[in-house]
């Protein structure tokens, strides 16, 4: 079952992301290692600039005018948040950036650069664990950067913590999860499949 516990946008988005595919139904390994019957894709609704840009075009209001106009720079993990991150820098007037694993680690390169004293939103379409968006705080903490706010299209988190940083996010859910000792689907031989971006055993 879904449940939306809190939506901050005027659209109805649980419709736009069952209608582009976004919301899946089988049964996933989800990144935390739980079992449940449904998925979300945002990638099948990031297929669709015209459907993602009218989500897109709510942020600065969600976010609010004192952080946008502070703000200098998107940046994005890679490879999910990138074109969430871009339509957002597109809507705001920023440039974006992005973040990308290697070796487990999440690093700025391909010449990108982060400045001491930047402003800059981190824009990821779900979060889940918040791990990545909290590695590239890390990196901007580092770079002696300052993070104003963290975005997404969807918050699937439990209670995600960013410290100080204010967390904003366009609906929030409630999926179904079971343990695998106790998954009812498991039980049932339906075949499993792992569709996230970062596996695990």
């Amino acid at each position: 079952m879904i449940k939306i516990v809190q939506q901050n946008t005027k659209l109805d988005l649980l419709s736009i992301l069952k209608e582009t595919g976004a919301i899946m139904e089988g049964h996933f390994k989800l990144t935390s290692g739980f079992h449940s019957q449904h998925y979300l894709q945002c990638a099948k609704l990031l297929q669709y600039p015209d459907k993602t840009y009218k989500i897109v075009k709510e942020i600065p209001d969600i976010i609010g005018k004192d952080i946008c106009s502070s703000t200098q720079t998107i940046i994005s993990p890679a490879i999910g948040g990138i074109l969430f991150g871009y339509m957002v820098a597109y809507e705001m007037g920023k440039k974006m950036i992005f973040a990308e694993r290697k070796k487990d680690k999440m690093e700025i390169r391909r010449g990108f650069e982060i400045s001491e004293g930047e402003n800059l939103i981190i824009a990821e379409d779900v979060i889940t664990t918040g791990g990545s968006v909290k590695e590239i705080i890390d990196i901007c903490a580092e770079k002696k950067a300052n993070i104003k706010a963290v975005v997404s299209i969807v918050n699937r988190s439990e209670n995600a913590d960013f410290n100080e940083v204010p967390f904003f996010y366009l609906i929030k859910f409630d999926i179904d999860k079971y343990a695998p000792s106790d998954c009812p689907l498991c039980k049932n031989n339906v075949e499993l499949d792992y569709p996230g971006s970062k596996k695990n055993n």
